[in-house]
């Protein structure tokens, strides 16, 4: 009996507690002093509290801070601050927070109320060498980076180059390339090239040896 009696006392308690918190109107707060008193309106916080015949006293809340609904705290809340890839795209007001913006070169990471409002901006990506740009980032995602494919590089992973055909320039292929660097070529030495050398200085020698030649004949004579 005794604990049928416990129980019920138990349920009525919890009945009363929450009937107790809910006895104030949709627009009304309840007060240290257990009132339900007039809410503040937007853009306002409580001042001081309603008492018997007297209402709730409101005071504007102050620049840098604001409260977007009808309540009954004594403080507003700070304005946001854009920072860190932010930008002021809407003006903090008495009644509205700061709205961010998003700077060139980031992308917001995490949205506040709404698509336009960004609480925190990361900067884009880098790809590393050996990769290039996919899909360039936005304001609101950040890159994409696909490795090159072979026979191209990339040094500062930003788009991948093919790979130079040594052969069309008439060069010989002494380093191979890699996803970082290109190929190392250098002019190929042949026998015309050395030919086209060597014809200079037989020229020279001949025209010196001809005079020669037909001096010795005529002394001969």
């Amino acid at each position: 009996m005794r604990y049928v009696f416990l129980t019920l006392l138990y349920i009525f308690g919890i009945c009363a507690v929450f009937t107790y918190g809910e006895k104030c109107g949709q627009s009304e707060y309840l007060s240290a002093a257990d009132e339900c008193c007039p809410m503040c309106a937007m853009g306002s916080v409580v001042m001081k509290d309603c008492h018997g015949d007297y209402s709730t006293t409101c005071k504007p809340c102050a620049k840098g801070t604001f409260m977007n609904e009808p309540n009954g705290l004594q403080n507003c809340f700070q304005c946001k601050i854009c920072e860190n890839g932010l930008f002021i795209s809407q003006d903090c007001t008495t009644m509205e927070d700061t709205v961010c913006g998003v700077l060139d070169g980031y992308y917001c990471k995490h949205f506040a109320d709404n698509r336009n409002d960004c609480s925190l901006a990361i900067k884009h990506s880098k790809c590393k060498p050996g990769g290039q740009i996919n899909t360039p980032g936005t304001k609101a995602s950040d890159i994409v980076c696909e490795p090159c494919s072979p026979g191209f590089y990339s040094p500062e992973g930003v788009i991948c180059s093919k790979w130079t055909d040594c052969s069309v320039r008439n060069e010989i292929e002494v380093e191979e390339g890699t996803s970082i660097k290109d190929v190392q070529c250098k002019p190929q030495r042949n026998r015309y090239v050395l030919i086209a050398a060597f014809l200079p200085t037989a020229v020279v020698l001949l025209s010196l040896l001809v005079p020669c030649l037909s001096q010795r004949k005529a002394v001969r004579s």
